[in-house]
């Protein structure tokens, strides 16, 4: 739930709801397992939210203090029509949730877009980020698979059901998958802006430069999963994430573009081997 006082409540048995005021915008973010473990921050992709990580948190937090954020622009924060919706300013307000949460440094991990908010919050703190998991995310707009179906117009906004289904099938590795309906929720909640301005900006961000050569000069350990039968970005693509010197790639056969939703145990088994490694426990 959305919090008006500033203070977290308890949403279920197990995640903590809050919502932070940042200066361009209200920021909600949630919170699973013990506080003093090792913090792993999931960020979502574009027209997603902190809910499509649902599946896959469960099997994080035997071992991480698991945060989510929703963007701004996305899910319960703010959508306010003002400010910028450019990568670099997205990883600017993931950073400054994570100082108001008191995270001094965090495993970041980055779903689709959410990679690239990831890698720029690295660029901007790298005393925050420990290392980074980027899952399906593509490396630059050349790995990018045009989709087939014409874009939802203003005039059609809110979209029909039948739209956000045409919308969002891509995000899976076929046809007929049965999309979780409160994604689509989340999808008919952003404004037309919200929806179009971050989509842009992540054009704008890979477009600048792409994220291996960003990647390779930060020096922060990374594993890069991707479902095989991605339809948005080109899977062979992650290949370009190996210029990071060090670098883990692994492909996720039968797997589309949302592993975290299509198959979140066998994600989880490569993200948990990966922190294992890398996790640094709160003091």
């Amino acid at each position: 739930m959305t919090v008006s006082d500033g203070k977290p409540r308890v949403e279920d048995e197990t995640t903590e709801s809050s919502m932070l005021s940042l200066d361009d915008g209200d920021i909600h973010v949630c919170q699973d397992g013990p506080r003093d473990a090792p913090a792993l921050l999931l960020i979502h992709g574009s027209a997603s939210s902190a809910r499509s990580w649902d599946r896959l948190v469960p099997l994080l937090t035997g071992s991480h203090r698991v945060i989510r954020i929703d963007l701004l622009g996305h899910g319960r924060s703010a959508k306010p029509a003002g400010p910028s919706y450019a990568i670099p300013d997205q990883g600017r307000r993931v950073g400054a949730a994570l100082d108001r949460l008191g995270v001094e440094c965090a495993i970041v991990a980055g779903h689709s877009s959410g990679g690239a908010v990831a890698t720029a919050l690295a660029e901007q703190r790298p005393d925050l980020v420990t290392a980074l998991v980027l899952i399906n995310t593509g490396p630059g707009m050349d790995a990018f698979i045009a989709p087939e179906s014409a874009a939802i117009a203003p005039s059609q906004w809110p979209p029909t059901d039948e739209q956000l289904r045409r919308f969002a099938s891509t995000g899976f590795s076929r046809a007929g998958y049965r999309i979780p309906p409160e994604l689509l929720d989340e999808v008919r909640i952003m404004t037309y802006h919200t929806l179009t301005a971050t989509m842009q900006g992540t054009r704008d961000y890979l477009e600048q430069r792409a994220l291996p050569d960003r990647l390779a000069v930060l020096g922060k350990p990374l594993l890069v999963i991707f479902g095989e039968d991605d339809r948005r970005w080109r899977s062979s693509s992650a290949a370009d994430y190996r210029v990071v010197p060090g670098a883990e790639v692994e492909l996720l056969p039968g797997l589309g573009h949302s592993p975290i939703l299509e198959g979140p145990g066998r994600t989880a088994r490569s993200l948990l081997a990966f922190t294992a490694i890398h996790a640094v426990r709160a003091d």
